[in-house]
This record gives C-alpha cells, sequence and structure tokens, in this order.
C-alpha cells in the first residue's frame, strides 16, 4: 500500500512538473497553435532577413564585420493573451585574415538586439504589418508597438 502511494504521488510530481514550469509565456513560433504560428513566424522572420540582407552592405556591415549574418528572431509572447513581452534578433559576423605564416587571425562578434516593443503591442498586429509590408520591406515598416521600424532598432546595435 505504501509503495502504491509513493509510486502514485511520483508520478503526480512529474506531470505536475512540466505544467508548473512552463508558465503563462510561450516562443512566439508557437502561439497561437504550434502549427499555426510556425509557419506565420518563420515566413515574417524570413521576409525581416531578406530586407536584412539587401541593406547589410550598405549599412552594418560596414564596419568591424563585413559579412553580418542574422541568425534568429524569437520573440515572447502571453499564450492567453497575445501580447509580446518582447522580442530579440540575434546577428554573427566575423573578419578573418590570412597571417604570413599561413595561420588565421579570426575576429567574430554576436549581437543581440532586443526589439523595443512597448507593453500590450499584440503579436498579431506586429505579424500584420510585417506581413503587409513588400515582399523586401518588412525591415523598414513602422511597427505598431514599436517608435519605428525594425531597421531603426538595429541601429542601436549594429
Amino acid at each position: 500500500m505504501l509503495l502504491a502511494l509513493v509510486l502514485a504521488l511520483c508520478a503526480g510530481l512529474l506531470l505536475a512538473g512540466p505544467v508548473q514550469a512552463a508558465g503563462p509565456y510561450v516562443d512566439a513560433r508557437q502561439y497561437p497553435t504550434p502549427a499555426a504560428g510556425h509557419e506565420r513566424f518563420l515566413a515574417a522572420e524570413r521576409a525581416l532577413e531578406r530586407g536584412f540582407d539587401d541593406v547589410c552592405g550598405d549599412t552594418f556591415c560596414e564596419g568591424q564585420y563585413y559579412n553580418i549574418w542574422a541568425m534568429r528572431l524569437r520573440c515572447s509572447v502571453h499564450s492567453g493573451s497575445g501580447v509580446l513581452a518582447s522580442c530579440i534578433w540575434t546577428f554573427a559576423g566575423s573578419d578573418t585574415r590570412v597571417r604570413g605564416d599561413g595561420r588565421f587571425d579570426v575576429d567574430q562578434g554576436a549581437f543581440a538586439c532586443a526589439l523595443p516593443i512597448v507593453a500590450g503591442t499584440r503579436l498579431e498586429d506586429v505579424l500584420r504589418a510585417w506581413e503587409a509590408a513588400p515582399a523586401r520591406g518588412a525591415i523598414h515598416v513602422p511597427v505598431p508597438g514599436m517608435p519605428g521600424s525594425v531597421y531603426e532598432a538595429l541601429t542601436d546595435y549594429l
């Protein structure tokens, strides 16, 4: 009897653990459901990446790192309300030089660019703005809940 009680208690804790640890916020790719959120957010991220690639050579990629690559855009969203908590877009770049002895000097950098999302901004509104932009223009459109465009936000980081 005691063994059955202990096993039931352990099983209950195992089942309850992930639910308690999950919290109210999820990755935007999982909102409103994993199937619906993933494809939609990925399409918006790809549009932003295309826009970044278009402007990089004349702006962000003229400095220390000439080959900056957009790595991943992530946003956290409240699973019940659809309100964004924050968004961060990561980038990586490098500069590689051949030394006289045949070895390389490598300077590498990583950037985590937090987008200035105003409290109360809904993911749906942000996605609609990016989706309504021309094919390579999502990076330049004013974003609801931000003081400007993603391009303008990136100038503070890159």
